[in-house]
């Protein structure tokens, strides 16, 4: 009896396969559609990519804006891809996408911080504030730019750490940027002692700064008194040199400050206290009653 069960299941199983031949192989040719579809859209949206990325920098476009519209094309077609796909097994696309819709907003209510910081990364990519290869100080954060993406923007320091800041963080913070003038002011405060003569001390300075040859002497210099402090006369020094002598020109400015101080006798001052002790006299105990 068990057997002739059996039989009569295999017996129904082929006739429905026969009777709806057509439509499995309708739904097989649908899901290796799909697949396809699937595959060649993910490969045609990284070649797209990554072409637009290559072609926009060979162009001269910066690289942060390369690397940020490289992305957003990626994403694009992957999206496009995604819907095609779906369309394909069968899925009515318009219903998806009012469903897609609305969890979006819902998602968008729930992650208002992710899209505050990509709403940040379309600003910082369309004003360029700061840009790949440049050395910024963001709210405290200093590095050079490695790149700028979507949502953060990932910083090397000097001493090769590397930091992801928020983009949202960044457009609502100060920018600092030290790389994009070829320029830069070499400010350097020098304390000397009270009893130093003021003119040979400015003399001093300004013998330093003149030997120097990375210092641009065309665009002026300044060595004046600026502030006469609780223990020292500081004086002020401001000279320019580019920005890629920049460091160099400071230490050496500042070694060599020293050195012609010393060799002028032209004390340089530090913290100190005079403290002065005063004896006083006991006064004499009162003899007992």
């Amino acid at each position: 009896m068990e057997d002739l069960n059996v039989v009569n299941g295999i017996n129904s199983a082929s006739n429905w396969l026969v009777k709806n031949q057509d439509l499995l192989i309708q739904y097989a040719v649908n899901v290796v559609a799909a697949i396809a579809i699937l595959i060649v859209g993910s490969i045609i949206a990284r070649m797209v990519g990554n072409a637009l990325n290559r072609v926009m920098k060979l162009r001269g476009i910066d690289a942060t804006v390369a690397d940020f519209l490289s992305a957003m094309a990626r994403y694009s077609i992957l999206a496009f891809t995604f819907i095609a796909v779906l369309g394909r097994v069968g899925v009515q696309t318009t219903s998806v996408i009012a469903v897609l819709g609305a969890a979006g907003l819902a998602v968008g209510l729930a992650l208002q911080g992710s899209l505050s910081n990509f709403a940040a990364g379309v600003l910082l990519v369309a004003f360029r504030p700061i840009r790949a290869g440049e050395y910024v100080d963001l709210g405290g954060i200093a590095g050079t730019v490695d790149q700028v993406q979507i949502f953060s923007t990932t910083m090397r320091t000097p001493d090769n750490k590397t930091i992801v800041v928020p983009n949202g963080k960044i457009i609502a913070g100060n920018i600092i940027n030290y790389s994009r003038e070829p320029n830069r002011r070499v400010d350097i405060v020098v304390g000397v002692a009270y009893d130093a003569d003021i003119d040979l001390v400015k003399k001093v300075l300004n013998d330093v700064i003149a030997a120097d040859k990375r210092i641009m002497h065309e665009k002026g210099v300044t060595v004046r008194l600026n502030e006469m402090a609780a223990s020292s006369l500081n004086f002020v020094t401001r000279s320019w040199t580019t920005n890629a002598q920049y460091w160099d020109v400071y230490f050496d400015l500042m070694e060599n400050f020293k050195r012609q101080l010393d060799a002028n006798s032209i004390g340089i001052p530090y913290p100190q206290m005079d403290v002065h002790v005063r004896h006083i006299e006991k006064a004499p105990a009162k003899p007992a009653e």
